[in-house]
């Protein structure tokens, strides 16, 4: 096999890995957050782009929430969603599979909380730094 095609198969793999979690985290909340949360799209990318860097995003970036917050509806200028960045998170925890299905479920909590209309002082309140 290629390296091109282990590449992409260990893409798959990590977006299966992510998916799987994210769902998991959907499932554990609250129902009526839940439900709010899962009209929330979720979508997985390697890295922040070179736009984001260039507009103050750190390229280790684990996730971003763009979008307008909850409370907005449907008054944002662009509909709220969560990227993960798998390849950053892959590499965070150094391939620890576990350690890669926590940081999934922080990460998506942390984003989400920011979809919420927390702060970062009350996501670490929270424990979801």
């Amino acid at each position: 096999m290629s390296a091109a095609h282990n590449a992409e198969r260990a893409w798959r793999e990590l977006v299966a890995l992510a998916e799987a979690e994210v769902a998991a985290t959907l499932r554990s909340l609250p129902p009526q957050l839940g439900a709010e949360a899962r009209k929330l799209p979720v979508t997985y990318e390697r890295r922040p782009s070179a736009q984001l860097i260039a507009e103050g995003i750190e390229p280790d970036t684990l996730g971003l929430f763009v979008g307008g917050e909850f409370a907005e509806g449907s008054h944002a200028i662009i509909p709220a969603q969560i990227i993960l960045y798998l390849d950053n998170l892959w590499e965070m925890v150094e391939g620890d599979v576990e350690f890669f299905r926590e940081e999934i479920r922080t990460t998506v909590l942390h984003e989400l909380g920011h979809y919420l209309g927390l702060d970062e002082d009350g996501l670490v309140d929270r424990g979801l730094e």
